[in-house]
């Protein structure tokens, strides 16, 4: 092996240090800076994603605040509407419930009206037939048929009694 030659060391030195010293040259001159610059770049550009990304976070914040505020007040708006047509129809049914109240009172005292007529006429009706009934029932037990002045004067007293 040639490396390994002592007598090809000499030259083998000359020659590793020029080689590395024009190795380091060309990487301090030329792709160091590159390599700088792409990572400055890189770098930069990072950071200005970062920038734009906490200015987007502000805008959507922003957005979701008023977004917020203006569900809240649509709420709020919707919950007085609510609030009111409530009241309208509570108005509304208070008034047609009064409005039925005095139809139906009305018609009850229409009703206890007829009532107290039909009641007067069946009483009047049933003294008659009550004077009719005593003067049938004496005619049939007696033979003889009762003077009917008589019979309605004792059905009347009979009537007074009952009432008081």
């Amino acid at each position: 092996m040639p490396q390994l030659d002592v007598t090809t060391f000499v030259p083998q030195i000359v020659w590793l240090v020029i080689s590395f010293t024009a190795m380091f040259l060309v990487m301090w001159k030329v792709c160091v800076p590159r390599i700088g610059g792409a990572l400055e770049a890189r770098q930069k550009k990072i950071e200005q994603n970062l920038e734009r990304a906490a200015d987007l976070k502000a805008e959507a914040e922003a957005a979701v605040e008023t977004y917020e505020k203006a569900l809240a007040e649509a709420r709020a708006t919707a919950h007085e509407e609510i609030a009111k047509v409530q009241a309208d129809l509570k108005a509304k049914q208070d008034a047609e419930e009064a409005k039925l109240s005095q139809s139906l009172h009305a018609k009850i005292k229409e009703g206890e009206a007829a009532i107290d007529k039909a009641l007067r006429d069946a009483l009047a009706g049933l003294d008659a037939m009550a004077a009719e009934v005593a003067q049938a029932a004496c005619e049939r037990l007696t033979g003889d048929a009762p003077d009917s002045a008589a019979v309605n004067k004792a059905v009347a007293d009979a009537a007074k009694a009952r009432q008081a």
